[in-house]
């Protein structure tokens, strides 16, 4: 590192995770490492003529946040042609979007909805109908997600899809018919989301060069949201290396804004062990560069092993042949000393795999790191194998998404420690924070610190008690020093200590100290990758790099705000829902019922708990407008 630092930010109110320095007001940056962190009249004396100053102006800064378990590829290769539905107050919204859209999109291109929201967050409290969603969109293709449980399709889909009355089930999902045995356009996943997964990837790819474009913006996306590193967790069809060349060459040309850890997960049910033994002879852990480098193995070793998540359907069993399919697979790691991470929702699966790894381990020890992911049931029985395996668990906020659903089907007690957080922390195991985005949560950071230091899902529901629910610093910490733990980056990420990589966000409201419904509406207003600024807006949006146009000239992220533009959501002017919009701006209804701040929608979850709060659930008038 230089002696002079490139930048230095004072005058804020930096939390840096540093035990020996956890609180600072000013940060100095050379070479894209922490030079030192501390008070102003210490900081900036190390400036010189050429040092880039930012004054905070009273702002909190934290490290930068590493979401450990996302699919960042795949959803970027994506991003620029799906519509998002995060932070849409209403349906009517949400259809008012999917129209414009539709008569926005040319053929032979599709209307998608990739999950990230839910019914819940709606001021109806319901999905939109199927007949609805017709009506939206009479012409165009629309492929509508919802978490991995079901898919909405209008008829223009179901004709250029080819699905009629004659169309069979396919393994692992159901297409809905009506009493005439027509298929309304309802497909469900049962008892896999595979039905899902293979529709939604006979829609149109973009063009290499606008798949490109699209993982800048998604990136960019990232960015506005104070992300500055994640682990990708492969996907289905999702190949390497082939599907892995957009974003090797967006690192090749300098133009990554987050650090990418990916992992390799196994794509032909039958073939696992044989991908793995090729890619071992292709690349290594670690391969790569601090930008972009290979991971390991997994969320995926072998199909049998996939303990499928919808809190809509019952639990499923594994297949009885699971186990020696999957220990072959986990001996070849071990041997190679591959990192693997496993899928994993409920403690009955977790419990199988934890007897295949003791046995392995046995055999060929484990040196190196090993992944639960999700872990929503988890005994502190399975807590302790892991611990004693040297393993960690990557936790993700889709209980702020399907929590309702959950507790209808398993009961409120149930609920209260899914996932056991706090149990995981106290036994001293890693624990990782991070989304599961694009398809079932959404890719928001703030709705997953929300949900941990609230214990509320989106739509308000509250389901944890008090020991379950962490304290700000506890929920900061696991989105940052500990998702580092599982790309083995523990000692360069996570804190902004001295030699430590500059990656850190400038927020746009203390999280330490504003209301708790505020935190879901907390974003970046400055972002540092690498020491280099790579993202700012309002005062510092002069220093933004630039970025081209998003492409294609149909794309919804040109014409809707993208939920991580906090206040360009706020107005018309950005392309702001209408309806819930002119109720917000001056409806003239008074709700004698209610007696509520109309300004809700746009700033808070829903409070059902809170009757003077909450709007709209027994659709009074004010709303109707």
């Amino acid at each position: 590192m230089s002696d002079t630092p490139e930048l230095i930010l004072h005058g804020g109110k930096i939390t840096t995770l540093d035990p020996e320095n956890p609180e600072a007001q000013a940060i100095a940056i050379s070479a894209g490492r922490i030079v030192e962190a501390g008070a102003d009249a210490e900081i900036m004396p190390l400036a010189g003529s050429r040092t880039r100053l930012v004054d905070l102006d009273g702002r909190r800064v934290i490290p930068g946040l590493n979401d450990s378990h996302t699919h960042l590829i795949r959803g970027g290769l994506n991003y620029n042609m799906e519509l998002r539905w995060e932070n849409v107050p209403s349906v009517a919204d949400a259809l008012r979007m999917l129209k414009d859209q539709a008569d926005r999109t040319p053929a032979p291109q599709w209307v998608r909805v990739v999950g990230g929201w839910s019914e819940f967050q709606f001021a109806e409290r319901r999905m939109p109908t199927l007949e609805e969603i017709n009506q939206a969109a009479p012409d165009t293709p629309v492929f509508v997600l919802h978490l991995y449980a079901r898919a909405l399709l209008n008829g223009a889909a179901l004709k250029v899809l080819g699905i009629t009355k004659d169309t069979p089930n396919p393994p692992g999902g159901v297409i809905e018919k009506d009493a005439k045995g027509q298929p309304t356009g309802m497909l469900i996943a049962k008892p896999s989301a595979a039905i899902l997964y293979s529709t939604l990837a006979k829609g149109p790819t973009l063009p290499v060069e606008d798949q490109i474009n699209s993982t800048r913006h998604y990136m960019r996306e990232m960015n506005r949201l104070g992300i500055t590193s994640v682990i990708d967790a492969g996907g289905g069809g999702q190949n390497y290396p082939e599907d892995y060349d957009v974003i090797q060459r967006l690192h090749d040309d300098g133009h990554m804004t987050v650090r990418v850890a990916y992992n390799l997960f196994a794509q032909s049910a039958g073939a696992e062990l044989s991908d793995y033994e090729r890619w071992i002879a292709m690349t290594e852990p670690g391969a790569g560069s601090n930008m972009l480098r290979m991971n390991g193995a997994g969320e995926n070793l072998t199909w049998s092993a996939a303990d499928f998540e919808n809190f809509l359907e019952p639990r499923p069993d594994l297949a009885p042949t699971m186990e020696e399919e999957l220990e072959p697979i986990v001996e070849l790691l071990a041997q190679n000393e591959w990192p693997f991470r496993i899928h994993a929702t409920y403690d009955e699966s977790i419990g199988r795999f934890l007897s295949v790894f003791e046995r392995v381990n046995g055999k060929s020890p484990f040196r190196t790191r090993f992944i639960i992911d999700h872990a929503e049931t988890i005994t502190p029985r399975n807590i302790e194998r892991i611990g004693a395996l040297g393993g960690g668990i990557a936790t993700q906020h889709r209980m702020a998404f399907q929590g309702e659903y959950f507790v209808d089907r398993y009961g409120a007690d149930a609920a209260k420690a899914t996932p056991p957080i706090a149990t995981m922390l106290d036994m001293g195991v890693p624990v990782g924070g991070g989304t599961d985005a694009t398809r079932v949560a959404s890719y928001d950071p703030w709705v997953g610190l929300h949900w941990l230091t609230t214990g509320q899902t989106i739509g308000g529901l509250a389901l944890y008690d008090e020991e379950n629910v962490l304290s700000r610093e506890d929920g900061l910490r696991i989105w940052t020093q500990g998702s580092a733990w599982f790309s083995g980056e523990q000692s360069v990420k996570g804190t902004l200590a001295p030699g430590m990589y500059a990656d850190l966000a400038v927020l746009s409201a203390d999280y330490m100290a504003v209301p708790a419904p505020e935190i879901r509406q907390i974003n970046a207003l400055m972002t540092v990758v690498d020491g280099k600024i790579v993202y700012a807006e309002g005062p510092y949006g002069s220093m933004s790099p630039p970025l081209p146009p998003a492409r294609p000239d149909w794309s919804p992220i040109l014409t809707e705000p993208s939920p991580a533009q906090r206040q360009a959501a706020m107005t018309e002017t950005h392309g702001a829902p209408t309806f819930a919009q002119s109720c917000h701006d001056g409806c003239a209804n008074a709700c004698g019922l209610h007696g509520h701040d109309h300004g809700i929608a746009w700033k808070n979850p829903l409070p059902v708990s809170d009757l003077k709060s909450f709007w709209g659930a027994l659709g009074c008038s004010c709303f109707a407008v």
